[in-house]
């Protein structure tokens, strides 16, 4: 998700109506909280906006983006969600590279998907160098308002051509096999 510019899609790509049942689960790290806040709360926003129902979007917090891929795994396999999204931001904070860190979430946002099959959405975004001046925090917690929209979008999308596929595949014959 984090891979798609949504401001290069066309007219015809904008983001479909989504289900007001649609149940989605944010979840995001408190480090840099009042920057991560903005994709949450932008993320949230947009899904109404799209049709979603508030009452079916969830919020968890967490301390930091180490431990989100866990909780989004056992949010994914509970049953109780369409769609998880994970929001953090990911800075080096001298202790440990991290690179380290932003690898282990991105694989196990990943794992969490493809072990549940239910889609996993990242906005844990990795600046090169972040320094926590007003610059850098100003520029961040604007950018992190585009990226919650962005992931609501691409949540958008995604739920929607998973309905597509899976109506195709449940509409599917199956061969008959003559002897």
């Amino acid at each position: 998700m984090n891979q798609t510019d949504v401001q290069h899609l066309s007219p015809a790509a904008a983001a479909p109506a989504v289900p007001s049942a649609t149940r989605v689960a944010i979840i995001s790290a408190n480090w840099h909280d009042d920057i991560v806040h903005q994709a949450r709360d932008s993320a949230i926003r947009r899904l109404v906006e799209l049709g979603a129902d508030a009452a079916n979007i969830q919020t968890f917090e967490l301390p930091g983006a180490f431990e989100i891929p866990l909780l989004a795994k056992k949010l994914a396999e509970s049953g109780q969600f369409d769609a998880v999204i994970a929001c953090a931001l990911i800075v080096n904070g001298g202790i440990y590279r991290h690179e380290f860190v932003t690898t282990a979430v991105i694989d196990g946002l990943m794992r969490a998907q493809l072990d549940s099959g239910v889609p996993v959405f990242s906005v844990a975004l990795t600046p090169l160098n972040f320094h926590d001046h007003d610059d850098h925090h100003d520029y961040f917690f604007h950018h992190f308002v585009k990226k919650g929209e962005e992931a609501a979008n691409a949540c958008a999308h995604t739920l929607a051509e998973h309905a597509r596929t899976n109506a195709l595949l449940a509409g599917a014959q199956t061969p008959q096999v003559t002897a």
